[in-house]
């Protein structure tokens, strides 16, 4: 008879009975992330500092115009006392770092960059003075989360609209409260015009008229800095 008792209780089980073992596997990895659940749960101490997260692409080029723009975006930001949160890449990731170095406050860390193990990006940039890796995006994405009060989403691609929408989805459900997600650029008008159409524009509705006007869209860098300088004082309010 096979030495083993029910998965979830006490008792041996032998390795020669793979269905045992295979449900325990299974039903150790599902308790694993009921922990993993509660722990979440848990939230940073109060933070002195306003801290803005700026996603966006990893391909845009120092010297071009949008990484010129992210970059004075971050170092506004810096200069208003907020500190920068990216991906840690290079691109628009580099230029809001850059940014926040640029402000210089050699007492605290400005600019910090949360990254993710990819076989094709580069280390994380050279103005990142505090920084975290990540193996999945699921951890890594969660972290932003948990660190942020305002997100700015610069022109970006696919993992730049995976950000935007876990953001905005977590808004949606009031997971996440009060800060503001920006979206910088009109590349991001076709995108809430499309869900204003398809999502709350369908029969039945796939998402509420509030819901599409969580985003706030705006076409520079000084329409976001001014919107975050709002947001900025009403958290030192608050706190």
């Amino acid at each position: 008879m096979p030495s083993h008792e029910i998965p979830g209780q006490s008792g041996p089980i032998s390795l020669a009975d793979e269905d045992a073992v295979r449900q325990l596997l299974s039903s150790t990895v599902f308790n694993l992330w009921s922990v993993v659940n509660d722990l979440t749960r848990l939230r940073p101490s109060k933070h002195d500092h306003f801290r803005v997260t700026v996603f966006g692409s990893a391909r845009a080029q120092p010297g071009t115009f949008v990484y010129d723009e992210v970059k004075r975006l971050a170092a506004a930001l810096a200069e208003m006392d907020c500190d920068i949160i990216t991906g840690g890449g290079p691109g628009l990731m580099q230029a809001a770092n850059e940014g926040a170095a640029a402000a210089g406050s050699p007492e605290r860390n400005r600019s910090v960059g949360i990254r993710i193990e990819l076989p094709f990006e580069q280390d994380v940039n050279p103005f990142v003075t505090q920084a975290f890796e990540h193996k999945t995006f699921f951890t890594r994405l969660h972290h932003f989360v948990l660190t942020s009060d305002a997100f700015v989403v610069a022109p970006g691609g696919i993992g730049t609209v995976l950000e935007l929408t876990m953001v905005w989805q977590l808004l949606q459900v009031k997971h996440v409260e009060g800060a503001p997600l920006i979206l910088v650029g009109k590349m991001w008008h076709g995108l809430i015009d499309w869900a204003r159409a398809h999502l709350a524009g369908s029969t039945p509705p796939m998402a509420s008229a509030e819901d599409i006007e969580i985003p706030i869209c705006v076409d520079t860098a000084d329409d976001a800095i001014a919107l975050l300088r709002e947001h900025q004082a009403r958290w030192n309010q608050r706190c």
